[in-house]
């Protein structure tokens, strides 16, 4: 310690004792850092005797090598017995046995990650008995009930969980050609009266026009084919009418979904497949399923897939945009977590599962997804209680504290 340096620290110790205030604020005193060994590994010693516990990752799964020296020397493998017992935040403890290979001892078990865990060692060498313990913690973050309500975190089980896998597609609803009618005059006739106007709800049977047929000079009736509504009136009374259109009535209680899938999405498409409909703002939504898919594509490589949607309400309109989610896949998966609860720790896909009032991260390997939620392969066993809302605050506490990976 320089001389400065402990003017320092007495200045500090002189403070304190008229205000313990000021040298709580203050620095508090640095830890010690772990002895390192020749290696990197963590160097524990006792009476002379030193073992270096380290873990090797470089291009393999992480194994532990344990190092021993006597005095400034290093030992031969053969000649120590190395035991050594981590014990994890879930309760699992991992017996480690170890052999001779090279110039260290070899541990017989993957260290998986996280490497977070009590370490006990127990060594024997020419008949003593060395022993160690200590705390080898990473990615970990105690909060008080008090703190855990102030976050915000929320958690849940992981679990068996069916996920939904969906194509999301935009769409605009269109009249159902089959529901649109030209009206017509059977003969050459002259128009009476014109009965309806256009935007009048009709209903089927419902007289709309009466002419006199020129020939016969006798009148008659053209009557609505359907109920609907009146889109256009194409005649004015005392017009002469022969085989061209004078109205037309279009039934709307049922549209078409037109979507649009480009070809990476109509590959996943089948007809008979649940659709969900839900208008651009969310705040609508109908049911229905895939009836038609186009056998060519469009100028724009988009193919044309289509639903018919009930609509009595007559809130789908014909020109209106629309969002589509089709199902097109469900698996059962026997653990799952949310999306919103991933962070990355170390380069790593992590969620941080709960132990009472201690967060830890889980390390994991991911398979199928939907929206929500991802399948956990590996790295999560089944039920664990993990963080899922406002995870990204253990996020940055664990970050705060650093996250060092040493052993």
């Amino acid at each position: 310690m320089t001389i400065f340096s402990r003017i320092i620290q007495l200045s500090l110790i002189l403070m304190s004792l008229t205000n313990p205030l000021v040298y709580a604020a203050s620095e508090a005193p640095e830890v010690a850092e772990p002895a390192k060994g020749p290696h990197g590994g963590r160097l524990l010693e006792q009476d002379g005797f030193a073992v270096e516990i380290s873990i090797f990752e470089s291009g393999i799964p992480p194994e532990m090598r344990v190092f021993t020296y006597l005095g400034n020397q290093p030992l031969a493998a053969k000649d120590v017995q190395v035991n050594v017992t981590l014990s994890r935040l879930d309760g699992e403890q991992n017996q480690l046995v170890f052999a001779p290979e090279a110039d260290y001892l070899l541990g017989n078990a993957t260290i998986v990650e996280p490497h977070s865990y009590a370490v006990a060692v127990k060594a024997v060498h020419q008949g003593k008995t060395y022993q160690w313990q200590y705390d080898s913690f990473e990615g970990r973050v105690e909060l008080n009930d008090r703190m855990l309500a102030l976050t915000g975190v929320k958690t849940e089980r992981a679990s068996k969980r069916i996920l939904t896998q969906k194509l999301h597609l935009f769409g605009v609803i269109a009249v159902d050609p089959s529901r649109s009618f030209l009206i017509q005059s059977p003969y050459n006739a002259e128009v009476q009266q014109v009965l309806v106007e256009p935007g009048q709800q009709v209903s089927a049977g419902q007289p709309m026009a009466k002419l006199m047929n020129t020939n016969t000079l006798k009148t008659f009736v053209v009557k609505s084919p359907a109920s609907g509504v009146v889109t256009r009136r194409l005649i004015n009374q005392g017009q002469v009418v022969s085989s061209d259109p004078m109205f037309e009535v279009v039934d709307y209680s049922q549209v078409f979904v037109e979507l649009s899938a480009f070809p990476n999405a109509v590959k996943q498409l089948k007809t008979g497949q649940r659709v969900d409909v839900f208008d651009m703002h969310q705040s609508e939504q109908t049911q229905s399923s895939i009836s038609f898919i186009a056998p060519a594509m469009t100028d724009g490589h988009i193919a044309r897939a289509r639903a018919v949607i009930d609509n009595k309400n007559g809130y789908w309109r014909p020109g209106m945009h629309v969002n589509a989610d089709i199902v097109v896949a469900e698996r059962e998966v026997a653990i799952a977590v949310r999306k919103n609860a991933v962070q990355s720790f170390r380069d790593m896909a992590v969620v941080f599962a709960k132990y009472g009032n201690t967060f830890e991260v889980r390390m994991l390997e991911f398979g199928v997804e939907d929206d929500e939620y991802l399948e956990v392969l590996s790295g999560l066993k089944p039920d664990t209680e993990y963080a899922t809302e406002n995870s990204f605050l253990l996020k940055a506490d664990v970050e705060k504290d650093g996250a060092s990976h040493d052993h």
